[in-house]
C-alpha cells in the first residue's frame, strides 16, 4: 500500500512538471508576405527560441488582402505587426483596447528613390517633383515630408509597386524599403539614390509588437516571454547565423532569394534599422515616451488627431527596455 501510494505521488509529480512545461500556442500576424524584415521572428521559430521560452508560435503572414489589425482586435490573434506608429494611435482614436509592447524596428525602413546624377539627391532637392507613393503612404510618412519639406500633394503620382516606370525615366522618384526595392533596381544595372525617411528626422518605430490590453493584464508573463523571445530571435538573425530563420522565409514565400534576404540583412545593419539608437543602451525593441510624444506632435500637427487624445495608451513600456540583445557578441 505504502509503495503504491509513493508511485502514484510520484506520476503525480512528473505530470505535474510536464504540464509546467507545457508550451503556450500562440498566434502571430506579419505585416506582409515572409521576407527578411520578419527574420528575427522567423528565427526564434526556427532556432526554437520560442520553444525555449515555452512557446508554441503560429506565424501567419500578411500581405495585400489581409488585415492582421482588424484581427488582432477582432480576437482572432494574439499578437500583430504593425509597420509604423500610426496604427497603435489609430487603435486609441478608434477607443479599440489594443496596446504597442514592443518596437523591433527603431528606424522606419521607408525610403525615396531617384536616379543618380540628375538633382535628386536630398530630400530637399525633391520639393515640386512629381513623386510615385501609395495610398498608404500618403496618409503615412508623407505628411512628415510635407510638413518639414514643403512637400504638396499635387507632386503624387501612382505607385504600382512595380519598378519599371522608375527604370525607363531617369527623373522618376518613387518610395521603396531599403532592404528591397534598391536591390531589385541595382539588378537592372541602375545603382540608386537611396534617402531613408527616419534619417530625415521620421520618428516612426517600425515592426511594431502589439497586444490587447486584455492580454497585458491577464497574462503579462506570457507577453514577455514572448517579447523576450522576439528579442533574441532578432539578435541571432542579425548577429548569427540567419539560414534557419531563412529557410522558412523562402519556404513561406517562395519568391524570396538568398542573394535578396542578404541584401535586406546588410542593408539592416548598414542603416541601423534594428540595433540603432535606444536599441544600443536599452536593448532591441526599445521604446521611449519622447519618442511616442514626439511621433504625437507630427500627426497633431497635420490634423490627424486631436491635441488631448490619451496617446499614452497606445503603448508601454513594461516589457522592454530590459537591454535584451544590446552587442553583438551576445548570443
Amino acid at each position: 500500500m505504502y509503495c503504491r501510494m509513493i508511485a502514484v505521488l510520484i506520476a503525480g509529480a512528473l505530470a505535474a512538471a510536464g504540464a509546467a512545461r507545457a508550451e503556450d500556442k500562440v498566434s502571430f500576424g506579419t505585416d506582409w508576405k515572409a521576407e527578411a524584415e520578419h527574420g528575427g521572428y522567423y528565427q526564434a521559430i526556427a532556432a526554437g527560441i520560442y520553444k525555449r521560452h515555452g512557446l508554441d508560435v503560429t506565424l501567419r503572414q500578411g500581405g495585400p488582402q489581409v488585415n492582421h489589425a482588424q484581427l488582432l482586435a477582432a480576437g482572432r490573434l494574439d499578437f500583430n505587426e504593425a509597420p509604423n506608429s500610426f496604427i497603435p494611435f489609430n487603435f486609441v482614436a478608434e477607443n479599440i483596447p489594443m496596446v504597442a509592447v514592443a518596437a523591433m524596428f527603431q528606424k522606419d525602413p521607408s525610403v525615396l528613390i531617384a536616379h543618380p546624377g540628375v538633382g535628386n539627391d536630398s530630400f530637399a532637392s525633391l520639393k515640386g517633383k512629381p513623386i510615385m507613393i501609395g495610398a498608404d503612404t500618403r496618409v503615412g510618412w508623407w505628411l512628415f515630408l510635407k510638413g518639414k519639406f514643403g512637400y504638396s500633394d499635387a507632386q503624387i503620382r501612382p505607385y504600382t509597386f512595380n519598378v519599371a516606370p522608375f527604370l525607363v525615366d531617369e527623373h522618376a522618384v518613387q518610395q521603396g524599403y531599403v532592404t528591397s526595392e534598391p536591390f531589385i533596381i541595382e539588378q537592372q544595372g541602375v545603382t540608386p539614390v537611396v534617402l531613408l525617411i527616419a534619417d530625415a528626422g521620421y520618428s516612426s518605430y517600425g515592426s511594431i509588437i502589439q497586444t490587447s490590453r486584455k492580454m497585458i493584464e491577464q497574462r503579462p508573463d506570457l507577453v514577455q516571454r514572448f517579447v523576450d523571445a522576439s528579442i533574441e530571435g532578432w539578435h541571432s538573425y542579425l548577429h548569427g547565423d540567419p539560414s534557419p530563420a531563412n529557410a522558412l522565409i523562402k519556404k513561406d514565400n517562395p519568391e524570396m532569394t538568398d542573394a535578396l534576404l542578404a541584401y535586406a540583412v546588410a542593408r539592416m545593419k548598414q542603416y541601423g534599422i534594428v540595433d540603432s539608437g535606444d536599441a544600443a543602451k536599452h536593448g532591441i525593441g526599445a521604446m521611449s515616451d519622447a519618442r511616442w510624444q514626439d511621433f504625437y506632435k507630427i500627426m497633431v500637427e497635420q490634423g490627424l488627431h486631436p491635441r488631448d487624445m490619451d496617446y499614452g495608451k497606445a503603448y508601454t513600456l513594461q516589457f522592454v527596455n530590459k537591454r535584451i540583445g544590446t552587442s553583438p557578441a551576445q548570443q
